[in-house]
């Protein structure tokens, strides 16, 4: 498990622990004891453990401030696969919050068991009237319980298109009959951004290699898409269900993640003004994001430069959304006077710019200027797969190969094959 984002808060294991125990009437501030119990994350201890169990145990669930720290502690015992957890999180599954059972659930398929009366009384949820169903039908579906099939298929005709993709795709898994995933690829198309990234989890846990070239399409973040391929390919490659070579292009793609490459689900209906589509960079749903990048290469070439300095100054230095789409920007439109700015951020090591990373390499390779190659060749040394495979893009787009005889040897299947591709 990646953890990089969870060491933000400082503490040690002991006052994360002494924390977790004292009464939220006696801490300045209840978010206090959200925090230790997110930090414990960190500490995969018995102690940590047995704290995290506690904060669970001594929670008044009608109380919010409490309620908030249940669902939290569940969520890390999940994160930690404590199996010896499994009791009391069970006992959360009668919970009368709908988001505690949501944690609960998620825990017990984090965990991973095949007890069928956990299981079974994970099933029931769906006949309880308010819940939130997708996680419980995902939850059921990597379980493989079968027996819950006939309950998970009323949930094929729903509106709530994320808990109806996630039935389909559990429904195809458990008899074998893929006739209905074309709903699920459907909804890559969603105008929903949860229901495009929901979709994606359905068809990578469906070994639905078909798909790949529309996932590769689907306006949603390219860290969804990439993870999708990644995982998609790790599975496929080793079963021969799919080759390097035939995802390859789509993986590329992906990387490049050139607004003319994603089926775009938006529209502006009159041209806009320049600096609407700036703002729009800096939208969560990526779809808009993307709109935006096309057109601010197409209608505003010129102009975007400029604008793209002056609001990563003001914001984007610190927004990882929009940081990422002026990176990727300042290289499509081959503006050399960023070469600095890029280089900077190829070596930003700070985690929720990571895919921002990537982009500069594919931006400063749009350059076209040797001097980042040095630069570039760094960066192979990287554990982070996706930079080191923008760089090799980068570098072959420089004219450079020793890229290519570093990865030869790269502990990373995928990298190495790469290194040893034609394209």
């Amino acid at each position: 498990m990646d953890k990089r984002f969870f060491k933000i808060f400082g503490l040690t294991e002991e006052q994360a622990i002494a924390i977790i125990d004292t009464p939220l009437e006696q801490l300045e501030d209840p978010s206090d004891k959200y925090i230790a119990v997110s930090h414990l994350i960190n500490f995969p201890t018995e102690q940590s453990i047995a704290a995290l169990v506690r904060a669970i145990e001594t929670s008044n669930p009608t109380e919010l401030d409490h309620r908030i720290v249940r669902r939290k502690a569940v969520e890390s015992l999940g994160r930690l696969q404590v199996e010896s957890a499994l009791p009391v999180i069970r006992q959360c599954l009668k919970d009368d919050d709908i988001y505690t059972v949501e944690n609960s659930v998620w825990a017990i398929g984090e965990i991973g068991t095949k007890d069928p009366e956990i299981l079974e009384e994970v099933a029931e949820l769906l006949d309880k009237p308010g819940q939130i169903y997708r996680v419980i039908i995902h939850t059921l579906a990597n379980a493989d319980y079968q027996a819950s099939l006939e309950r998970v298929r009323k949930f094929t005709e729903v509106e709530d298109e994320p808990t109806r993709s996630a039935a389909i795709a559990t429904v195809c898994r458990f008899t074998g009959d893929y006739s209905q995933i074309s709903e699920v690829t459907a909804l890559l198309q969603s105008s929903n951004v949860n229901a495009r990234r929901g979709c994606i989890q359905d068809l990578i846990d469906s070994h639905y290699y078909k798909a790949i070239p529309e996932i590769a399409r689907c306006p949603v973040s390219l860290v969804f898409r990439l993870r999708a391929l990644r995982m998609l390919l790790d599975a496929g490659v080793p079963s021969g269900k799919i080759t390097f070579g035939e995802v390859q292009p789509s993986l590329e793609q992906v990387l490049y993640d050139r607004p003319n490459d994603i089926d775009l689900v938006h529209e502006y209906d009159a041209t806009p003004v320049l600096n609407f589509v700036i703002e729009e960079l800096y939208q969560t749903d990526f779809g808009r994001c993307y709109l935006a990048t096309k057109t601010l290469l197409d209608v505003y070439p010129q102009e975007s430069p400029a604008a793209l300095l002056a609001t990563y100054a003001d914001k984007a230095y610190n927004d990882y959304g929009a940081h990422y789409h002026v990176m990727k920007l300042l290289g499509w439109l081959k503006y050399a006077p960023a070469y600095d700015l890029l280089i900077e951020n190829l070596h930003n090591r700070e985690p929720q710019f990571q895919k921002s990373r990537g982009a500069c390499a594919i931006a400063l390779g749009e350059l076209g200027d040797p001097r980042a190659i040095t630069e570039l060749k760094i960066c192979l040394n990287s554990p982070i797969w996706d930079l080191k495979y923008a760089c090799l893009l980068a570098l072959d787009h420089l004219g450079d190969s020793s890229g290519r005889e570093i990865c030869a040897q790269d502990a990373d299947w995928l990298i190495k094959a790469k290194a040893e591709s034609n394209k």
